[in-house]
């Protein structure tokens, strides 16, 4: 029976989703996370999830467990952020040699949950975030604004819509990623080196040693096209803010927009299917040895409102006052 529920996860306070086979936790007061994403019946923990993980935890290290959502995600060099009507600074939290603003507040902050329910087809719960002079970080961004997220999941897995209004009255700059954290393996007795990783990739975005684009646009290498052709083993070795521009794939056939991770063992695999607003993938692993890697999709470019390149080619936007900018994700397994 689908359902929804109020509940406590090793001190974290989630609402479960149990629909289609699948059961996910939103930590709602933490950035509304989706601390774990499990298919019940085939064993497979989507996302990096340890059961003995206490709420302090994750609040340290919300980036590296489940599936972080980011706003104003990645590098902004030396802090500073330009929009078309405002130069904003924002807290250099990254330590020499980059100096940059990285990952911004939205994962960290506690969300109301808006209603929740389940039906014979689905069970959802919607949260939202209203950010404001009472949040610590308006100092840096004084642009109000509301995120609305909401999580349907069902016999097609689990869809994450976001959804972000601006309250102010200037240009509200749009970038977006989430900072998505797939177990390795993800399958319950499997092997790490049996996995492998399928991105379809376009040019590579060349970055420099302060992880901050060039602007160059290069044809992929031999081992940039291991992710087009699936053969990238995503851990055991240092995978390193590969990023690229975001390209059609293929599943069973038909086109796809998205990444495939397959344990070839088992012929399992996680789909992560993205909406066209994201343009980018990230791949970032932590070194490549601490059990998980990050396909991370991103609306824009790192440093994107301060790069030369075109608004088409970096994917910054930027809302009017009262515009309404979406983007959705859909986890599901096969």
């Amino acid at each position: 029976m689908n359902m929804t529920q109020t509940t406590v996860l090793n001190g974290t306070p989630c609402i479960m989703l149990a629909a289609g086979g699948y059961e996910a936790y939103i930590a709602y007061e933490l950035g509304s996370n989706v601390i774990r994403l499990r298919d019940v019946k085939n064993g497979i923990d989507v996302f990096r999830f340890n059961p003995e993980n206490t709420a302090e935890t994750l609040r340290q290290s919300a980036e590296v467990w489940g599936l972080p959502t980011l706003y104003l995600p990645n590098r902004f060099a030396d802090g500073v952020l330009k929009t078309s009507d405002a130069v904003y600074h924002l807290p250099v939290n990254e330590a020499a040699p980059y100096n940059n603003h990285i990952h911004g507040f939205l994962h960290k902050r506690a969300y109301k949950v808006l209603s929740q329910h389940a039906d014979e087809n689905c069970a959802v719960v919607k949260t939202a975030y209203d950010y404001d002079e009472n949040d610590p970080f308006f100092a840096y961004l004084p642009l109000r604004f509301r995120v609305e997220l909401t999580f349907t999941l069902s016999e097609y897995g689990l869809e994450h819509k976001f959804a972000m209004i601006n309250l102010s009255d200037k240009a509200l700059p749009v970038s977006l990623a989430t900072h998505t954290t797939i177990q390795a393996p993800f399958l319950d007795g499997a092997k790490a080196e049996d996995m492998r990783l399928m991105v379809p990739i376009g040019k590579r975005c060349e970055l420099n040693e302060r992880c901050l684009p060039t602007e160059r646009l290069l044809e992929p290498k031999l081992s940039d096209l291991e992710y087009k052709n699936g053969t990238k083993c995503p851990v055991l070795q240092n995978l390193d803010n590969d990023m690229y521009q975001a390209d059609y794939g293929t599943l069973d056939g038909q086109k796809f927009y998205g990444v495939i991770c397959e344990d070839v063992a088992s012929g399992k695999k996680i789909c992560y299917e993205v909406s066209e607003e994201y343009k980018f993938w990230i791949v970032w692993n932590d070194k490549g040895f601490n059990g998980y890697f990050c396909p991370e999709p991103m609306t824009a470019m790192i440093d994107a409102p301060n790069l030369s390149l075109p608004p088409e080619v970096t994917g910054y936007r930027e809302l009017k006052p009262h515009g309404v900018f979406e983007a959705n994700q859909r986890f599901f397994t096969a």
